[in-house]
């Protein structure tokens, strides 16, 4: 569950924070605005659900304020975030009454209008990185009969066509050099793809057990793989969804990088001031050796 929240989240451009109205933040409220932070998710649209439940239009106010206490707790624009209030099950229920509902017919169905013309005004479209080299993390492996191994992913950056050679980075002891054959997108054969898009990969001559979620496809010679780094960490406290006990030289955390899920062996810390520890307490903030 959490490779894949922290996968998905990490290639938002944007996000939706859905809080029952009537039940106010819930402790993974706040876990799920702490991760977006931390994964760089850039804007934050807030919808208060479960509007119909709330007879109260001063109890509806007083959740809008602790939500936008909770975002400006983790650095986003609090008093700014556009935050909207709703019944997703009442706009729902009158969609299935009437599937060919249009604006103004239902309020219901209108704050759902309201919430998505919020998100396109709110959330700006990205400036996609097309003039990078090609970068895409792969994030699942099918093998097609009587065509090949396909990868799937989001373009991190770069442009990708017919007939590119392309590097298999990561995970394995060898780079794998191939050639992409084919590239589809929701059932649709492109000649190219570009950064943002999620896409499937046909490679030529890679067998499924040659590639694997967490490796990488990249233009030859533009990614080096590594096995040892150096990291300036802060390491979470209790109230913040992280550690309520410390921990020592030679732990093993999970890493989740990109796609990646591997486990490493920390090696050493040291604080900021170059002075060395074997301890390391929640809330503290050090370099660690991997």
């Amino acid at each position: 569950y959490i490779k894949n929240m922290i996968t998905g989240a990490a290639q938002m451009d944007g996000a939706i924070l859905v809080v029952s109205a009537a039940d106010g933040p819930m402790p993974q409220t706040k876990e799920h605005i702490l991760l977006a932070k931390q994964v760089g998710v850039p804007s934050i649209v807030v919808f208060l659900n479960k509007e119909d439940q709330v007879d109260d239009n001063e109890i509806l106010q007083l959740v809008e304020l602790e939500v936008r206490d909770y975002l400006s707790n983790y650095e986003f624009p609090g008093d700014e975030v556009p935050v909207i209030a709703g019944s997703a099950l009442m706009a729902l229920q009158a969609l299935t009454e009437n599937p060919s509902i249009s604006r103004e017919e239902n309020t219901w169905v209108d704050k759902i209008y309201n919430l998505m013309d919020q998100v396109d005004s709110y959330i700006p479209t990205p400036k996609r990185d097309i003039e990078k080299p090609f970068l895409m993390p792969v994030e699942d492996v099918f093998s097609i009969q009587g065509r090949g191994t396909v990868a799937t992913g989001r373009i991190e950056r770069g442009v990708i066509k017919l007939g590119d050679s392309v590097e298999l980075v990561g995970l394995k002891k060898e780079t794998r050099n191939t050639v992409v054959t084919g590239l589809e997108m929701f059932r649709r054969l492109l000649e190219q793809s570009f950064a943002g898009e999620n896409i499937g990969i046909l490679l030529r001559g890679i067998e499924k057990k040659d590639i694997e979620r967490g490796m990488v496809i990249a233009q030859p010679g533009t990614i080096k793989p590594h096995t040892r780094f150096e990291a300036q960490v802060y390491i979470l406290g209790k109230e913040e969804g992280g550690r309520h006990s410390p921990f020592f030289a030679g732990y093993r955390p999970q890493f989740y990088v990109r796609t990646a899920d591997v486990t490493g062996v920390i090696e050493a810390f040291e604080y900021d001031n170059g002075d060395k520890t074997r301890m390391v307490m929640p809330g503290d903030r050090v370099k660690m050796i991997v």
